[in-house]
């Protein structure tokens, strides 16, 4: 049985906005896609699909960024609670050492998609 593995940095993209745009279930329910940019191209240090908005703030909390084989969500808010989960669901993260800390999650492939989500979750 041949399994594929969705590893294209905008297909996993793709496929991370429609979780974003179709979940009903709160807090997602109050998350919108903004800035999308949909003729992104995928680049090694990684180019801005869109951000992600809660319903409510004036700033994104979260940019999405393409790279060829994957994607990097970059976060701000409750970056523990972000690391915590996006560990215990076994999906690669690490901070970023910035003023007003924040921190980077990597989807690297397809199924990893709905992990992603609800470490993001934590951020709100």
């Amino acid at each position: 049985m041949v399994v594929d593995e969705i590893t294209d940095g905008i297909r996993i993209a793709q496929l991370l906005s429609s979780e974003f745009d179709g979940r009903e279930d709160p807090p997602l329910d109050s998350v919108t896609v903004v800035n999308a940019d949909p003729d992104v191209e995928p680049t090694e240090d990684g180019a801005l699909a869109y951000e992600l908005e809660h319903e409510g703030d004036d700033d994104p909390f979260a940019e999405v960024f393409v790279h060829p084989d994957r994607v990097r969500i970059e976060l701000a808010g409750d970056v523990e609670a972000v690391e915590r989960k996006a560990a215990e669901s076994d999906i690669r993260v690490r901070p970023k050492a910035v003023r007003l800390p924040r921190v980077l999650v990597f989807v690297e492939s397809g199924a990893e998609v709905k992990r992603a989500v609800d470490a993001v979750v934590e951020a709100l």
